[in-house]
């Protein structure tokens, strides 16, 4: 139920804040996955703010990732290890150095979601940090001693048809958002409150469910790049990484348009100047 939050970001400012670990007692290892974006940014600000144990926390990395969601999560790392949590954790494929975008180059097609397929976040996202846990020693100590590994995952209240899972056999599922009743208002509200930028939307810069107005404020080279996978793949039914529409000719109208307003600056005019 909404608007019965245990506590508010502005009843519990950070400043100052630190947890004391030695005081905690022993129980379940516990994994935050963390995504860079909003709500799990949120999440862990949360975490801290509530004294709660947190035993590692893994970003999986795509290698397609804008340069500002790196440079926050490096940003965010230090601030979790100020506060007593451990830093983040990079986890990638395989610990292969191929990144989903030479994935697709090397295989002349584009990402998985362009076909109605998620298997480029199973592969680069969940694969990964499944890895990790499986050689993590404190999970393989409680999966030996018949306990299980609490996996923290960042669905808001506003959103709890995305928590589909409690446990299985190696986890038992939490969602801490929902445990505090915070939307995604409550989320922004709880990282400005500890002083933190937002961290904005966290994704591969070719993502196919970009927006038109999120792919022209693209930097120009990551426009070039996401345009060279488009025209390497070989397609059948879909047309570019808009699924029936290319990027390349929304980039080349936007260009064109642009192009339409440049003027020539030694052109005469008229106009009186003052003199």
């Amino acid at each position: 139920r909404r608007g019965n939050r245990r506590m508010t970001a502005s009843e519990a400012p950070l400043a100052g804040v630190r947890v004391d670990r030695r005081v905690m007692p022993h129980c379940s290892p516990v994994l935050v996955s963390y995504g860079a974006g909003t709500n799990s940014t949120a999440m862990l600000v949360e975490m801290v703010k509530r004294g709660e144990k947190v035993d590692a926390i893994t970003f999986a990395d795509t290698g397609g990732e804008r340069a500002e969601t790196y440079a926050y999560v490096s940003m965010f790392s230090e601030w979790l290890q100020a506060h007593g949590f451990p830093a983040i954790q990079t986890v990638k494929k395989g610990g292969r150095e191929e990144t989903l975008e030479e994935n697709c180059l090397r295989m002349k097609m584009l990402p998985s979601v362009v076909y109605g397929f998620k298997s480029c976040s199973l592969k680069y996202k969940a694969e990964p940090q499944e890895k990790f846990a499986n050689n993590w020693q404190p999970a393989r100590d409680a999966w030996a001693r018949g306990d299980k590994v609490v996996k923290c995952l960042g669905f808001d209240a506003d959103e709890p048809h995305r928590a589909k899972f409690d446990e299985d056999n190696k986890y038992r599922w939490r969602y801490p958002l929902l445990e505090f009743d915070m939307g995604r208002a409550e989320c922004v509200e709880t990282i400005k409150a500890a002083g933190l930028p937002l961290p904005g939307k966290s994704a591969c810069f070719f993502c196919p469910n970009t927006k038109p107005h999120e792919i022209l404020r693209l930097p120009r080279d990551l426009q070039d790049r996401a345009v060279v996978m488009e025209r390497n793949a070989e397609l059948t039914k879909m047309v570019g990484l808009g699924r029936l529409w290319k990027w390349e000719d929304l980039l080349r109208a936007d260009r064109a348009q642009l192009d339409l307003f440049k003027c020539n600056s030694e052109m005469p005019c008229e106009c009186f100047d003052g003199a």
